[in-house]
């Protein structure tokens, strides 16, 4: 069996989607036909009986449409304004979530995250214990950074990390990053006509990385391909496969566990050596260059 027919057999399931993938581009508004489109398919994933959780952006994003701000370039916005943003964003986004989860009959539970639940020992036995609880009762955990009281994921990048964090934490079997480029290329396809598509990455090298330095061409959004290239090392060092694949169409998600290959994958390869926490801590120290 290949590894996208293996796809098939994955009974724990992260989705990450990203900010970008949520809004009206023209407006920064919530694409709610969308974000309807996302709760369908993980419900329908829940309903067949696998785990599923959702690591979701947008809270600072929904935060300054509520409170009638313009999205900044990067550098013009202050750490406090943007944690006031998340503290109002993070509120409004979880309500949506919640009624478009209790149309299709599913309970959803908020799990807000720091760097500090991943690198304290008991703050992480802790939360693996509510997340094995919450999936055990069949609950759809919807995570996201604290962002109100910290700033690691702002300067990090949209989630990508997280996600993967999430992934390795719940011995996950599969994690898929959603965002606005349909996986990983030789170069920039915005920018480069002649970049090639990557199908699968059987081995993470120095020079995907160096492919991976171009950052998004998204406003909403903070993380570039380089942050995925990173949520990927995470992933597979902890024995998660994962899938880039573009967010364009939410119907995505069942063509790849249905084993179709669409976006990119990469194949895990656990590390008995790979230290969680010590490599949290490492991004933390180097996040300003954002380099693994």
């Amino acid at each position: 069996m290949n590894l996208r027919e293996a796809i098939k057999d994955k009974k724990r399931i992260v989705v990450k989607i990203g900010s970008s993938s949520l809004q009206h581009a023209q407006t920064g508004d919530l694409d709610y036909t969308r974000l309807e489109r996302l709760v369908r398919e993980l419900c329908d994933i829940r309903n067949q009986g696998k785990d599923v959780i959702l690591v979701t952006s947008g809270a600072i994003a929904v935060g300054r449409k509520a409170l009638h701000l313009k999205a900044r370039r990067p550098g013009e916005e202050t750490m406090a304004q943007k944690q006031a943003c998340a503290a109002v964003g993070q509120a409004r986004l979880m309500m949506t979530y919640q009624k478009l989860f209790a149309e299709y009959n599913q309970v959803a539970a908020q799990i807000l995250m720091t760097k500090n639940t991943i690198v304290d020992n008991m703050n992480r036995y802790n939360a693996h214990n509510t997340f094995s609880q919450l999936l055990s009762m069949g609950v759809i955990p919807v995570v996201n950074e604290n962002d109100t009281v910290a700033t690691y994921e702002i300067v990090i990048g949209d989630n990508d990390t997280l996600s993967a964090i999430v992934a390795a934490l719940v011995d996950a079997d599969l994690l898929i990053l959603l965002t606005d480029i349909d996986g990983l290329y030789t170069d920039d396809p915005r920018q480069n006509p002649d970049a090639r598509f990557v199908e699968q990455v059987d081995e993470l090298t120095d020079e995907l990385f160096q492919m991976g330095k171009a950052s998004t061409g998204s406003s909403a959004g903070t993380g570039g391909m380089n942050t995925k290239l990173v949520a990927a090392r995470i992933a597979t060092s902890s024995g998660v496969d994962m899938v880039i694949a573009g967010s364009r169409d939410i119907g995505v998600l069942h063509r790849i566990l249905e084993g179709k290959r669409e976006g990119t994958l990469f194949a895990a390869h656990r590390d008995e050596a790979f230290d969680l926490p010590a490599f949290v801590e490492h991004l933390h120290k180097n996040e300003e260059q954002g380099r693994p």
